[in-house]
């Protein structure tokens, strides 16, 4: 139960029973059901893709975990993220405190599924690109598919669909997600 003298940061920290979002400066609980097993195998071969070539002193992956915070009226929590451990902690060395990102992060996944689909897509990616995360991805398990969007330098975004094969990492070079694997 959110009461008045909560703060948005310590509604969604301490009430665990729900995933606390805030869109456009109001609070509500993420739309989650119980997550498809193609939705959550992706998220789990992504991952493990990303951990076996991140350098772990420089980056570290977060899964339905930490928000991504627009000034103070978004806060989202992506199903993955790569950060960067050059971005200022916010609890590394604290307690209680809630983890945000305000600065652009290299990498923001989002996985379609059929109760947050629509929301992703019209109203959490267009936050992420008004943050300037550099890529923003969003996986589709039933279409095996990739959206793939690249902040350009003027600050405009490229949209590249891949259905298979490797996919570089624009923000980190080097880095490759094998989508055939993904996908299998």
């Amino acid at each position: 139960m959110v009461t008045q003298t909560q703060t948005v940061e310590e509604t969604m920290l301490w009430e665990r029973d729900r995933h606390w979002e805030v869109h456009r400066g109001v609070l509500r609980a993420k739309p989650v059901e119980r997550m498809t097993e193609p939705h959550n195998r992706v998220i789990w071969r992504i991952n493990r893709q990303l951990a076996l070539q991140l350098d772990p002193d420089r980056f570290e992956l977060r899964i339905n975990d930490g928000r991504l915070r627009r000034a103070d009226v978004t806060y989202y929590e992506p199903d993955l993220a790569i950060v960067a451990l050059t971005e200022p902690p916010t609890i590394r060395g604290r307690s209680k405190r809630l983890e945000v990102f305000d600065g652009p992060l290299p990498l923001v996944v989002e996985v379609w599924s059929p109760s947050t689909g629509g929301y992703d897509v019209d109203e959490k990616l267009p936050e992420y690109e008004r943050r300037g995360d550099a890529e923003i991805w969003r996986l589709h398990p039933f279409e095996w598919s990739l959206i793939a969007r690249r902040r350009r330098p003027d600050g405009s975004y490229a949209e590249a669909r891949h259905d298979g094969g490797r996919v570089a990492l624009h923000a980190l070079p080097g880095v490759t997600v094998d989508l055939d694997a993904l996908f299998a």
